[in-house]
């Protein structure tokens, strides 16, 4: 490991933008799937991690959607978030912020405190024996009704002063932004904070409806607002952060290569710019490496990386006692670092 690696995994960092379904690694996938005795397609994890090449977002979202079955009790949400939660303490995340979508269970009959509940004694039990703090995000699902995500709000409304935000992911083209204006006018009715995905397949349109119509805390992906230049310096502007995801949008074909991810170009317009791993078991790469084989791409340097982690502090959505603790601890980090080691 060259010392640039180094430092990138020793850094202290956040992660803004991870589905937990998308952190479930193939064997735990498949000794859930056994243990809830479900019809798997894949005799093991083996044959299933070589399932995971996708041609664009629907082929990926196919499979994510199929392994969710495995998911049924409150112990597996647990061990999901669980396991999540340990790598990500292993890689130096210090801060998490967490997807999760529960119209994926609750529409197979799955009871929502089971989801929440399993979730949130996991984030609880990861910050009381690793220090990780963070903080789960409710998602809902673009390609359901808007009064799906009216009904979904309803749901969680018990659990409101234990979730850090409501967001909204899956199937991007066909349905925009503006499809869930008034779900997300219910959010900010009740005060919480508001993200969404858009521009990730979707048209800088979308990034701009998330961005003025809904009026997002944060846009997840956003990549395709460099399609309109007056959007880009709109966004710089007002500083609204972006959770880019580099080796998804990879994975799902949106560039050839990471050399062609336009990560830079985002940055160099002065966008307040995140890295994320999005769904890290099927992408074959959690924040760190996100950051690693970008910065070895792109070429970046150590004080962009630094820029970038610490982009990811400013936009979390935490205290701002926790946030200069954390910016303290990264900059303490970056002093200290002995590059001729």
């Amino acid at each position: 490991m060259d010392r640039m690696e180094d430092f990138i995994r020793g850094i202290p960092k956040t992660e803004l933008h991870m589905h937990l379904e998308g952190s479930l690694e193939p064997e735990l996938l498949m000794r859930l799937g056994e243990r809830n005795k479900c019809q798997l397609r894949w005799k093991t994890a083996e044959e299933l991690r070589n399932a995971y090449e996708f041609s664009d977002l629907q082929s990926f979202l196919d499979l994510y959607y199929e392994g969710c079955q495995v998911l049924v009790e409150e112990a597996d949400f647990y061990e999901l978030a669980r396991a999540y939660l340990r790598k990500a303490h292993a890689e130096n995340v210090v801060r998490a912020e967490v997807f999760l979508g529960p119209q994926s269970f609750t529409s197979k009959g799955v009871d929502i405190a089971s989801v929440l509940n399993g979730t949130l004694k996991a984030i609880d039990d990861a910050e009381q024996e690793d220090g990780i703090s963070c903080g789960l995000i409710v998602t809902a699902q673009r390609h359901r009704t808007e009064q799906d995500a009216l009904d979904l709000l309803e749901q969680v409304r018990p659990w409101f002063s234990r979730i850090l935000g409501i967001g909204m992911g899956g199937a991007e083209k066909g349905n925009p932004p503006s499809k869930f204006r008034h779900f997300f006018r219910a959010c900010r009715r009740e005060g919480i904070r508001i993200t969404a995905h858009a521009g990730e397949e979707g048209p800088a349109s979308y990034v701009r409806e998330a961005v003025e119509l809904l009026g997002v805390d944060r846009v997840d992906h956003g990549v395709s607002c460099l399609d309109d230049p007056a959007l880009v310096r709109e966004m710089a502007d007002i500083k609204i952060p972006l959770t880019v995801c580099p080796i998804s949008n990879l994975r799902l074909k949106g560039v050839p290569s990471l050399e062609a991810h336009p990560l830079k170009k985002l940055m160099d317009a002065g966008l307040h710019v995140t890295v994320n791993s999005d769904d890290p078991s099927y992408f074959r790469g959690y924040v760190s490496e996100n950051l690693v084989e970008c910065q070895r791409a792109l070429g970046l340097t150590v004080e962009e990386i630094v820029s970038l982690v610490r982009n990811g502090f400013t936009a979390a959505f935490i205290s701002p006692a926790e946030r200069a603790a954390a910016l303290a601890r990264v900059d303490k980090y970056v002093s200290e670092f002995n590059w001729s080691h």
